[in-house]
């Protein structure tokens, strides 16, 4: 595969190019408990999205306009750590996620999400803690940073992260 061509998704949720890699939307079960209440314990704030264009976190895809979507507060590391025994500490955070108000397919489509704008590559060991991180410019430059980052033995997991506001995009786990 080019540098200059996006990778697709397979079937199985890895991307074409990047078989070692897994991209993850946020799952069906805690999706279900989000539009229940939210990580912050409150109940998820639903609106009509009358413009598009909010990135959703449960098919990573952007929101088209009329879609009902939903801002929820979601806290990615301490859900994970709660399934692998991690402890996080301090570095546990929460934060603003847009998902489908009601259920949805989840990801489809051939490209990596999110890849239009800068984003930060946030690794993680696997007891919790920042190893630290990468600032990608451009979707070029995408899969060779997560090759980066999973070359390290040390991380257990990537959070990618929009720049301007720090909100959590998706997680990357080794397949």
């Amino acid at each position: 595969m080019s540098a200059s061509r996006r990778c697709a998704w397979r079937r199985d949720g890895t991307l074409e190019g990047m078989t070692t890699h897994l991209v993850l939307p946020i799952g069906p079960t805690v999706l279900k408990e989000l539009r229940t209440a939210d990580d912050a314990g409150r109940p998820p704030a639903a609106m009509t999205d009358e413009e598009g264009g909010a990135p959703l976190r449960c098919c990573l895809r952007h929101s088209a306009p009329g879609e009902r979507i939903a801002l929820v507060s979601y806290a990615p590391l301490r859900r994970w750590a709660a399934r692998t025994g991690a402890e996080p500490g301090a570095y546990d955070e929460q934060g603003p996620v847009f998902i489908h108000a009601e259920e949805c397919p989840g990801p489809a489509g051939d490209a990596v999400p999110f890849t239009n704008s800068h984003r930060v590559l946030r690794r993680y060991s696997a007891d919790g803690r920042i190893l630290g991180g990468r600032l990608v410019a451009d979707a070029d430059a995408f899969r060779p940073a997560l090759t980066e980052a999973f070359a390290d033995p040390e991380v257990a997991l990537v959070h990618v992260r929009a720049v301007e506001y720090g909100c959590f995009l998706y997680e990357v786990r080794r397949a």
